[in-house]
């Protein structure tokens, strides 16, 4: 090689490595270098494709492109393939080489796209750094048909120094944005705890306010909590179009069903195409943005109980897999922060409930020390003065007044201990059928009671139960018209059944057309459905009345 080529050789490839430092912009940094590249060795036209790990194309960068190619806003070189993308997809493309005819400028001549200003050849070198291919740099010059040895041997080297480049900013961005989703990260945690500490209600409500916060402080279009209920994935809540959606009603197809339990069973971060986010939140009615990710990503959510798994999907407009891959890091560390959520407002509800059972003791205490007391000396009274009065000859007519008074006060009395038992239910710590037992014995009845199953069940539910349980009882001994009454508790793997029946004269389904008669079955229908279950009654004037609470209950950890 002449020394002169070499010295000009050199200085290429040193202007080249200036340039590759001139920027940390990509599109920026390979336009400029291509037009230099051009310039240094005489050719005319260049264009750079970037491959990503799927075998799709980009055309990132282009120089001075002949007419034919730039028609339709370059339609040409964003579609169709070629002989040297079809190489580079299944490895032969190894090294620079010479393109004997381009397939792109072929169609340009048989379909007349327009000038192609002589161009006919180009050559094609690959975009390399290490192992990791990253592209194709193709560039062409009018009625140059063939590079010489040391022409390929000139662009290899250049294509060495843009990949090493192209890898430099590659890394560069990956943690540029792995430190941006992070701060983020932080400000999101800051906010959704104050969030939680103001949330008064259960998991719907959270839901909203986890959706609402990744769009405030993330950049994803689209972002959604995804619950399976009864064996069927729903959308709670997500943010999309600039707003939050919540509880949709359309539940995920069969492929987007199997998608989540590819995420719930590996139980990490799992990444999908386009046409898989598409397929995601197909029944969202969000057409025009699922048309425009390019791919997404969806990591479980551990706080739900493993018969009702949750998911935490985004959608994304970005291509590049590192890109993603930091997207997916901070998107399992966002899983664990909601997780810890859930767990505060659990334990901010229990104080909640601590809270109420405290303020229902203390005002249990103050009526049995005031009112309690003050019913009891009133039928103390009446009961001295009437027996006072009616030993006189004649009875004197206030003693049937004073019995009436007697009486009275004995039914309040009756009635204000039974307030008192059910604002402070003491004997739970017994069980809830000896409660019960314990309850109706002071009510005057006999209470027969059996137990089927054997599990243990929060604390809440238990005491709801009890409420049911007591206004059941009440009822009994105002209608019924009898004093026995049976109590079955049964327990299966998702639900408690509390059934209290008796065979008295029924008519509880009349009282329930009656609104002061059926207040106490609306108190308990409300009681069974504020638990998430149902209240179920039946009643025959014949064969009584029959009264079934059925309450859901959580997942019981082994």
């Amino acid at each position: 090689m002449p020394e002169e080529v070499k010295i000009q050789d050199m200085v290429t490839l040193k202007t080249i490595a200036e340039t590759l430092n001139t920027s940390n912009d990509l599109s920026l940094m390979l336009d400029t270098v291509v037009g230099k590249l051009l310039e240094l060795t005489g050719l005319t036209a260049g264009w750079l494709f970037l491959i990503d790990e799927r075998g799709e194309y980009t055309c990132v960068s282009d120089y001075n492109l002949p007419p034919a190619l730039i028609r339709n806003d370059k339609e040409p070189m964003r579609s169709g393939t070629c002989w040297c993308i079809n190489r580079f997809k299944d490895g032969r493309l190894q090294h620079a080489v010479n393109i004997i005819n381009c397939k792109r400028l072929e169609d340009a001549v048989e379909f007349k796209w327009g000038d192609t200003q002589d161009i006919t050849h180009h050559a094609t070198v690959p975009l390399r750094s290490g192992e990791r291919m990253l592209g194709l740099l193709n560039v062409a010059a009018p009625g140059k048909e063939v590079f010489s040895d040391s022409e390929l041997a000139l662009l290899q080297a250049v294509a060495y120094q843009i990949g090493s480049a192209m890898e430099r900013m590659r890394l560069y961005r990956a943690e540029q944005r792995r430190a941006e989703l992070y701060a983020r990260l932080g400000d999101f945690g800051t906010a959704l705890s104050i969030a939680v500490n103001e949330c008064t209600e259960a998991n719907a409500a959270l839901s909203g306010i986890v959706a609402k916060l990744l769009g405030k402080h993330f950049d994803w279009p689209v972002a959604a909590l995804i619950q399976q209920t009864n064996g069927t994935y729903i959308v709670q809540a997500m943010f999309a179009d600039g707003e939050v959606w919540k509880d949709a009603d359309a539940p995920l197809t069969l492929e987007g069903t199997h998608l989540m339990d590819r995420i719930v069973d590996h139980y990490r971060a799992s990444m999908f195409s386009a046409d898989e986010v598409v397929e995601i939140f197909s029944q969202s009615k969000l057409d025009r943005i699922c048309n425009e990710l390019t791919s997404g990503i969806g990591v479980p959510l551990p706080y739900h109980a493993p018969e009702e798994p949750g998911v935490l999907v985004i959608g994304t407009r970005v291509r590049s897999l590192d890109l993603i891959k930091a997207d997916s890091e901070v998107l399992e560390a966002l899983a664990e922060h909601i997780t810890a959520s859930r767990e505060s407002q659990k334990l901010a509800d229990h104080r909640h409930e601590l809270a109420r059972l405290e303020e229902r003791n203390r005002l249990a205490r103050d009526l049995h020390d005031s009112v309690n007391q003050i019913l009891f000396s009133l039928s103390l009274t009446a009961r001295g003065a009437e027996s006072m009065l009616s030993d006189t000859e004649p009875v004197h007519p206030a003693a049937e007044v004073l019995r009436d008074i007697q009486a009275l006060s004995q039914e309040a009395l009756k009635e204000m201990r039974a307030l008192i038992m059910q604002l402070r239910p003491a004997g739970l710590e017994a069980g809830l059928l000896s409660a019960l037992q314990e309850y109706g014995a002071k009510q005057g009845l006999q209470v027969a009671t059996e137990r089927k199953g054997m599990r243990a069940i929060p604390r809440f539910i238990e005491e709801g139960l009890w409420r049911i349980g007591q206004e059941a009882l009440n009822n009994i001994r105002k209608h019924a018209g009898v004093f026995s009454t049976c109590i079955l508790l049964e327990f299966s793997d998702n639900e408690a059944k509390l059934t209290i029946s008796d065979r008295g004269k029924g008519g509880a389904k009349r009282r329930k057309s009656s609104s002061e008669s059926s207040l106490g079955l609306s108190i308990m229908r409300e009681r069974a459905q504020s638990l998430g279950g149902r209240l179920e009654l039946w009643s025959s004037s014949r064969k009584g009345t029959t009264v079934t609470a059925v309450i859901p209950l959580p997942f019981e950890t082994q």
